[in-house]
C-alpha cells in the first residue's frame, strides 16, 4: 500500500505522485465537473451505488458525458485492491469536462475529434481530524449563503443539489468559520432556512424523529443521510424531509452533520452555544454506521 492510489478508467494504475492533470483541464481552470467522495471501510466502497447514482446526475446536470457507471465500478474495484489495507481510506471520484483546447481544436468528418472528459479515481489516507470529530464533536456556526431557497427550482443553471468541483465558495466559508474559533459550518438562506453544511448534510433528532431540509430547498442530496433514514426507518424511527428554520437548530435535542468520511458528527456547540449530548447519540452514530454497510437500494433513494 502506498500513501495515493490513483487509477484511471483504462484500468491503469498510475503513480500518485507524478502530475498527471493538463494544465488545460477544464477541471482545474473553470471548475467544470464533478465528484465524489466515498469511504473505503474493511476493504470496501461503502454505499458504492448511491454515489454512483449521484455522479450520475450530478453529470447530467452539467451536460457532462455519460459516466459509465460499470468503468467506474471496475476503477473503483482495482483502486481498493491496489490501496491493499483493512484501514480506512477516502477515495475519490474526479470526473472534468477535459481539456480547455480539445474544444477548440478544428473539427472534419474525417477526423472528429470529439473532446475527451478527464476521469479517474484518487484513494487517500482518512484525514487525522476525522477521528477527532467523530469522537468529540464539531463547533458550529451558522452562515447566510446568500440565496433563497426558491433558487434551485427558478434558476436551474445555477446547479444547486449537483456535486460539481467548484467548492471555492464553501472553503471560503471553513476557513472564515475557523478564524471565529468555530470547526465548520450550517449554510442558511435569505429566509433563514436550514441548507445544509460546506460538505455535510444537516439531520435534527427531535425525540424518535429525524428531520432534514428537502432537496427542493437547493441541497445535495445526502448519502450518508439517506443510509442512515434507511435503518432509522426500520428501527422504528420516523424520518421526515422538512423545512427547517434556523430557530428550529436550538428547538430539537441534537444536531449532526452527516457525511461520507466523517460520518456523523454531533454539533456539539452552535454560534457559541453549548449543546449536550442526548441519550440516544450512539444509537444514531451506530445506525449510521450499519446504514454504510447496508445502504439499501437505489429505489431506496
Amino acid at each position: 500500500m502506498g500513501e495515493r492510489v490513483l487509477v484511471t478508467l483504462d484500468g491503469t494504475v498510475a503513480d500518485a505522485n507524478v502530475p498527471s492533470l493538463y494544465a488545460d483541464d477544464i477541471g482545474a481552470l473553470r471548475g467544470d465537473g464533478v465528484f465524489e467522495t466515498i469511504l473505503v471501510r474493511d476493504g470496501v466502497a461503502t454505499a458504492l451505488e448511491f454515489h454512483l447514482a449521484r455522479l450520475r446526475r450530478s453529470a447530467q446536470a452539467l451536460e457532462l458525458p455519460e459516466p459509465g457507471l460499470s468503468r467506474w465500478r471496475s476503477a473503483v474495484e482495482l483502486a481498493v485492491k491496489e490501496w491493499g489495507s483493512d484501514e480506512e481510506a477516502m477515495l475519490r471520484l474526479i470526473y472534468t469536462r477535459g481539456r480547455d483546447s480539445e474544444f477548440d481544436a478544428p473539427r472534419s468528418e474525417l477526423a472528429p475529434q470529439e473532446p475527451q472528459p478527464t476521469a479517474y479515481v484518487l484513494v487517500s489516507p482518512v484525514p487525522a481530524r476525522v477521528a477527532t470529530v467523530r469522537a468529540e464533536g464539531v463547533k458550529v456556526m451558522s452562515l447566510a449563503r446568500g440565496i433563497s431557497v426558491d433558487l434551485a427550482q427558478s434558476a436551474p443553471w445555477q446547479l444547486l443539489g449537483a456535486k460539481t468541483l467548484s467548492y471555492a465558495t464553501n472553503m471560503a466559508a471553513l476557513r472564515f468559520a475557523r478564524r471565529m474559533g468555530a470547526d465548520d459550518v450550517i449554510f442558511h438562506s435569505t429566509e433563514h432556512k436550514v441548507l445544509e453544511g460546506p460538505r455535510s448534510t444537516v439531520v435534527i433528532a427531535r425525540g424518535k424523529e429525524l428531520i432534514t431540509p428537502p432537496a427542493k430547498s437547493g441541497v445535495l442530496p445526502g448519502v450518508t443521510q439517506r443510509a442512515l433514514y434507511n435503518v432509522a426507518e426500520k428501527a422504528g424511527w420516523e424520518c421526515k424531509y422538512r423545512t427547517l428554520f434556523t430557530a428550529d437548530l436550538f428547538d430539537c435535542d441534537s444536531i449532526w452533520l452527516l457525511s461520507s468520511v466523517t460520518l456523523a458528527a454531533r454539533v456539539n456547540q452552535l454560534d457559541g452555544i453549548r449543546l449536550s449530548a442526548p441519550d440516544n447519540a450512539q444509537e444514531i452514530i451506530d445506525m449510521v454506521d450499519l446504514g454504510i454497510d447496508r445502504p439499501g437500494t437505489i429505489g431506496d433513494w
